[in-house]
């Protein structure tokens, strides 16, 4: 299961991401009863996810659509094949943090290790780069960290090099080989929509070369994912998604300089996918084809023909909601909350977990009965390096991180505390405070969850909502963002800049009409396809989400998919 708590509290990490998913929460009322400390924590054992599906690549290749006009000898060659059978493993990163492989040929999935990446948010397999006959992965984790795994099997790699600064990107991937030497190489983003280059230098010490600017303008797009040769040429191509579900191929050019050709259009209605996967050529036609996965959890494939178009699709067998980013995969990842809290009138915890289709489990009891009543709490993103996130308690002034971490004292001054993820633009998850006069201060965590720095303050006003909240990035950037409720029932959206001085850009109108809600809650993403989400409970009970679109602008319209919550007198 994605969380459980023992005893009074939430399950604490023992290892990478053993903690609970936690969202950021207001400040409740001082304590109404005596408590002797803190809240103690219990300790949960971290153990594996077996509801990995067997992976089915066996279907054939599906010749329909525009007619292939490339060339019969094109090869597109796997970027992570482990198991020798000629065909990409899927690599992927499961709720709990953990990585899996799902070999091709359908045998049971792997467990795979990367030394020294407490969690892999990120990953690109970069196929053999040295010759060896073993694929290379490179993973990329939230602090901007990138790291080489060389000699890959299905259940490890070794580290072989790491580079940092990488924070500067929202999206690290790769189209395949775009020099001609053979080797896949990297592209990367930056928030502003810049788009850089790096060539592969085929040496597992110093992978690759000073990036290359191709050209401003690909922000426009929510996926984007380099897909291998889908044009006959021998070089990486691309396809991106915009916002409104538009797909575009980008055929390359063969010149490094300018590596792709003008965009063409594949379709709409691409956004019914909350994933699309390069599975390089799944079928041994020798054309890169393309995975996207559902609402549902099903895996489409889609045969390429060549010209960069795709055949009808085929569904492959299984469900893959309980994966939050495969490898190669074109979204935003994102990582640090999958679920919330309510509290009952008795002060019982029960918690939710999301699944990835935009609903949620059934509750679970997380604490004994009446083990939280009158607890000055918060539920927040990950303040350390894992995927889940963190219970927050403000005890006699103190701040304490999982009922054992003292994070300081003096927070008996604040009506809130939010922790939407990382505001600094450094990877670290970080806090927001506000004062009883409005003004809101920043806090900056040190990415361990045991000390934030001095606080910043952010600006005053914010008295004027009686709700603020954020799990992840409703914007579209892959930046954290606040979300603040008005008393006139206004939704307003404070989109992360990534800025210690500036966090929030100016303010935009969500739309009016939020006033009916007595319940908000930002329980992170929804339906896996890496923007926050948020749910909202009216005086009947009943439990709405709204989906993050990832326009800075709209959140979809809602739907109901729960009842019943009027049992809880406060979410997190």
């Amino acid at each position: 299961m994605r969380s459980a708590f023992l005893g009074r509290a939430h399950a604490r990490r023992v290892t990478t991401c053993t903690a609970l998913a936690l969202s950021a929460g207001m400040l409740l009322a001082s304590p109404a009863v005596a408590e002797t400390g803190p809240r103690p924590v219990v300790k949960q054992q971290h153990t594996g996810d077996t509801t990995t599906p067997k992976l089915d690549m066996t279907q054939p290749a599906v010749e329909s659509g525009t007619a292939r006009t490339a060339a019969a000898n094109a090869v597109v060659p796997p970027r992570f094949d482990v198991n020798g059978d000629g065909k990409t493993d899927l690599i992927h990163r499961k709720w709990n943090g953990w990585t899996y492989v799902a070999p091709s040929n359908g045998t049971t999935a792997t467990v795979f290790e990367t030394p020294e990446s407490r969690v892999n948010f990120d990953l690109v397999p970069l196929g053999d780069q040295n010759g060896t006959g073993k694929p290379e992965l490179l993973s990329v984790a939230e602090d901007g960290v990138v790291r080489l795994y060389t000699e890959s099997t299905t259940t490890k790699g070794s580290l072989t090099w790491s580079g940092k600064g990488w924070t500067i990107y929202n999206k690290v991937f790769s189209p395949g080989d775009i020099s001609g030497d053979g080797k896949a190489d990297l592209l990367a983003r930056e928030y502003n929509g810049d788009l850089y280059y790096y060539r592969a230098t085929g040496v597992t010490t110093a992978p690759f070369a000073g990036r290359v600017k191709i050209g401003p303008g690909w922000g426009v797009y929510d996926q984007l994912v380099g897909i291998g040769d889908n044009s006959g040429d021998g070089r990486g191509d691309v396809v991106a998604r915009t916002t409104d579900g538009r797909l575009y191929f980008y055929g390359s050019t063969g010149n490094p300089t300018a590596p792709f050709k003008p965009r063409r259009e594949l379709g709409r209605g691409w956004n019914a996918y909350n994933q699309l996967v390069a599975p390089d050529d799944r079928n041994g036609d020798g054309k890169a084809d393309l995975l996207a996965r559902d609402q549902a959890g099903a895996l489409w494939a889609y045969s390429g023909l060549g010209n960069g178009s795709y055949s009808t699709r085929v569904k492959l067998t299984g469900s893959w909601n309980n994966v939050d980013q495969f490898a190669q995969a074109g979204s935003l990842p994102t990582a640090g909350k999958n679920g919330f809290l309510g509290r009952d009138k008795e002060g019982t915890l029960f918690s939710y977990r999301v699944q990835n289709n935009g609903t949620i489990s059934a509750r679970e009891q997380a604490s004994t009965t009446g083990g939280w009543a009158g607890a000055s709490i918060s539920y927040v993103s990950a303040l350390d390096w894992g995927t889940l996130a963190d219970i927050l308690e403000v005890y006699q002034g103190r701040l304490y991180n999982n009922g054992n971490t003292d994070l300081g004292g003096g927070w008996q001054i604040y009506n809130l505390i939010v922790g939407p993820g990382d505001l600094t633009g450094d990877g670290k998850g970080d806090l927001v405070a506000r004062d009883r006069s409005g003004v809101l201060y920043l806090y900056p965590g040190n990415g361990q969850g045991t000390a934030v720095a001095s606080r910043i303050r952010v600006g005053d006003g914010w008295s004027a909502y009686n709700k603020v909240l954020g799990a992840g990035d409703f914007s579209g950037d892959g930046r954290a963002d606040l979300l603040a409720r008005d008393g006139s029932g206004t939704l307003w959206l404070y989109r992360g800049t990534g800025s210690r001085t500036a966090p929030f850009a100016q303010r935009v109108n969500l739309g009016g009409g939020w006033g009916t809600y007595n319940k908000l809650a930002a329980p992170g993403d929804l339906n896996g396809d890496g923007k926050a989400d948020l749910l909202a409970v009216n005086a009947a009970g009943d439990l709405y989400r709204y989906l993050g679109t990832g326009t800075s602008a709209t959140l979809t319209p809602r739907a109901r998919i729960g009842y019943g919550f009027q049992t809880y007198d406060s979410l997190y």
